[in-house]
């Protein structure tokens, strides 16, 4: 099925096995036939081909392919421009039969279908008239789904420029020619006005000021604010309990890891490195369990089929039961970001979201991964993790059998570069612009993607109609050759008859 490209795009006839492999489980055809997927989503994506010439004289392909072939009738290729209708395949999308997910087209279907049937003369002139109008079709959408491609890598290597702080660069250096002191020939009293504001924005750039300094000085920060949030605990635990706490409690402080800072490239002036758990808390949502469907506290949580490349989204969200204590654990709040934990797909593996409900209780399943920023932006947080999954960082991390997933722990310990507080609006401003000029563009190439493909439906019905060049009236009639096949037909099934009662006579 890898091998058939959607919309009718061609196949990949390269790969060969030995005959001993694939004579049975598979399905048979030959050069000229067509093949149209039978099983649901194939079929609607238009994974079908005409099959050109091979190689061998055999080739056999996934089961889940109808196979068709002319008997004369029709040319090969105009039963493919047929069957690629996005009509018809709408129509045999509401004809399947099958389990959701395993919804397949049937074969009496389909072979009941009717199809319009010019003479052969008539047939070979609307190909060559749709091969003229079709290929500079596909060419202009092949140059839209270029610039489509060139506008993800550059998406990418926006948000790696961003987390990296190449971004910035611009940024950091008005900051410095502003921070630079004026020259003038009067000396100015030590003291006065324009010297201390001078001082000031060159203590802003250092990441000396109140707003949390370098990334250096901020990371120190959380850290300590971390340990103090832990033995402020600690020490309640101890009080509620009625103990006094032991000789040495504060030495069970448990560190975060530092990041690994193998094979990561040097950051600005002012950046530092720490790894995620150092900047935020990270926890694994609660397992889904059947005796947890059904409870006194029903409540609806997040899964990872609710997290999208555009938020959460909250259509179809399901419920469990969470205790009041498990409720205090796992109720999402505003600012927290979501990551998928677990999918069928590695690359989509660690796709973020930011929660930004402020009303409702919403809890989150143990597919989904939480990060409660500390002190950092949740926007620089989100965009991070953004830059994380979309350059592959989870994807080679994730493993698993048929789910592939990021653990906690591993996540906990990714490196992720930290500049100051100011310089993260910064990146968060520059970014959210550039991102957003990408998505006014890619707005326009889907426009004009859905405009080609409603020319291409409405060429391809008139095609169909006969509506597309004008009819020859010297044609031979297309009833003529339908009657001479059918009388080929008919004398080949008496024919066989004939052999089989012989057959059957010899034996007797």
């Amino acid at each position: 099925m890898a091998a058939v490209a959607e919309d009718f795009g061609g196949i990949d006839v390269s790969a060969t096995r030995p005959y001993g492999e694939v004579r049975k489980g598979y399905t048979y055809f030959a050069s000229q036939d067509v093949l149209f997927a039978k099983i649901t989503p194939c079929m609607e994506n238009g994974k079908g081909a005409l099959v050109p010439e091979l190689a061998h004289i055999h080739a056999f392909g996934s089961t889940e392919f109808h196979v068709l072939r002319s008997y004369g009738a029709v040319r090969p290729k105009w039963l493919a421009c047929f069957l690629s209708q996005p009509d018809f395949r709408k129509a045999a999308r509401h004809n399947m039969m099958g389990t959701a997910g395993q919804l397949r087209v049937p074969t009496k279907w389909l072979s009941t279908s009717k199809l319009p049937v010019p003479p052969l003369a008539e047939q070979d002139r609307v190909l060559e008239k749709l091969e003229e109008l079709l290929s500079d079709l596909d060419a202009g959408v092949a140059e839209l789904k270029a610039a489509q491609r060139k506008l993800a890598q550059y998406r990418q290597s926006l948000l790696k420029a961003a987390v990296e702080g190449a971004l910035t660069a611009d940024w950091r250096a008005v900051r410095l020619d502003n921070a630079k002191p004026t020259s003038s020939s009067s000396p100015r009293k030590r003291g006065s006005s324009a010297s201390v504001a001078s001082k000031s924005l060159d203590s802003r750039f250092r990441g000396n000021d109140e707003q949390g300094g370098s990334g250096a000085d901020l990371l120190q920060r959380i850290l300590t604010e971390r340990r103090a949030r832990w033995e402020a605990k600690q020490l309640a635990k101890y009080a509620e309990q009625g103990k006094t706490p032991p000789k040495g409690w504060q030495a069970k402080y448990p560190e975060p890891d530092v990041p690994d800072l193998a094979n990561q490239p040097p950051l600005p002036k002012g950046w530092a490195w720490a790894s995620v758990e150092q900047l935020g808390e990270v926890q694994l949502g609660r397992q889904r369990s059947p005796d947890k469907l059904k409870g006194d506290n029903p409540t609806p949580y997040i899964r990872a089929a609710n997290i999208t490349e555009i938020g959460v989204d909250l259509t179809d969200v399901l419920e469990m039961d969470f205790s009041p204590t498990e409720r205090e654990t796992f109720a999402l709040k505003r600012g927290d970001i979501l990551l998928t934990e677990a999918s069928g797909s590695a690359e989509h593996v660690g796709r973020p979201a930011i929660w930004t409900q402020d009303h409702g209780l919403y809890c989150f399943q143990n597919t989904v991964l939480r990060f409660t920023p500390n002190t950092i932006s949740a926007e620089f947080g989100f965009f991070s993790f953004l830059a994380m999954q979309k350059l592959g960082v989870f994807s080679r991390l994730s493993g698993g059998v048929g789910i592939n997933h990021l653990s906690a722990g591993k996540f906990s310990k990714l490196p992720i570069a930290l500049p100051p507080i100011t310089e993260q609006q910064a990146v968060v401003d520059t970014l959210r612009g550039c991102l957003s000029a990408c998505d006014q563009q890619n707005l326009a190439i889907e426009t004009s993607l859905k405009q080609a493909a409603a020319q291409r439906k409405n060429i391809l019905k008139a095609a169909f109609a006969g509506q597309l060049i004008p009819q020859d009236p010297n044609d031979e009639p297309a009833s003529a050759l339908l009657e001479r096949i059918r009388a080929v037909q008919v004398a080949k099934a008496v024919t066989g008859r004939g052999k089989t009662g012989q057959k059957r006579k010899e034996k007797s």
